[in-house]
């Protein structure tokens, strides 16, 4: 995809990966539209950098991300690039459920419907430009599952082939369909210890590496950082259950 002269909506865009890529999109001339659940953090990114504007939604809601393309659809007409990045991640215990599947429908909706529904809302706009691109990121985890996060794995592995489908069926569009899979990264997605955790690539790193890939136009359409490779080709160098292993210790 062209990295300049686009208006992008960044879903998830208040904190984290989310946040990382909305700016290194505005710091390219970009207009960047970001969206979250919490407005404080919302407000905190848009102070931060002038010119951007930002959205309340749940990714959650259907009637919410309705109002949120609507919205982003009549303010910015030129919208070319939607980055579905808006995700959470909790542990389940699965054997303590008793029937309880609380987190796990709140993680499909978010993670995964929540995707759908807005590229879905979004498209015709999209189609309608001369070039547009439609960004999902998924994780590491798509590919080998860390078993402490099942339904969170899962997802990233629905959204994954999500993405391989709809860019078969949008190959004759101007829309190309970009996968984004992180590694385990410095973020706050499992809270407050992991955005210092040494075992997590650098945010900045990251943020780094990504754009240098985006702008070099990866091959398969899928946005790879070296770090992430020992999961995303885990079956392809017959290494799938040393890894499980590795990520999944006793």
């Amino acid at each position: 995809m062209h990295l300049t002269g686009n208006t992008i909506l960044v879903t998830g865009g208040g904190s984290g990966i989310g946040r990382g890529l909305a700016e290194a999109f505005h710091r390219l001339g970009n207009t960047v539209i970001i969206a979250g659940r919490r407005r404080d953090l919302l407000d905190a990114v848009t102070a931060a950098n002038a010119g951007m504007a930002a959205y309340t939604v749940d990714m959650s809601d259907r009637n919410s991300i309705e109002a949120l393309a609507g919205a982003v659809a009549a303010d910015f007409p030129s919208l070319n690039v939607l980055v579905n990045n808006a995700g959470i991640m909790r542990g389940e215990r699965l054997a303590d459920l008793h029937g309880d599947l609380a987190t796990a429908e709140e993680t499909i909706a978010t993670n995964l419907l929540g995707p759908i529904r807005l590229t879905a809302a979004l498209l015709p706009r999209l189609m309608a430009q001369p070039r547009a691109a439609v960004i999902a990121v998924s994780s590491g985890l798509a590919f080998v599952p860390l078993a402490a996060t099942p339904t969170y794995s899962a997802t990233k592995a629905a959204l994954h082939s999500y993405a391989v489908s709809l860019r078969h069926q949008l190959r004759d569009t101007p829309v190309e369909v970009i996968e984004i899979a992180p590694p385990y990264v410095q973020t706050e997605l499992m809270g407050p210890q992991q955005a210092s955790d040494p075992h997590a690539m650098p945010l900045e790193a990251f943020i780094e590496e990504t754009m240098e890939l985006l702008a070099a136009e990866p091959a398969g359409g899928e946005v790879l950082v070296e770090r992430v490779h020992p999961l995303r080709f885990a079956d392809r160098s017959g290494r799938a259950a040393e890894m499980f292993s590795a990520l999944n210790p006793g």
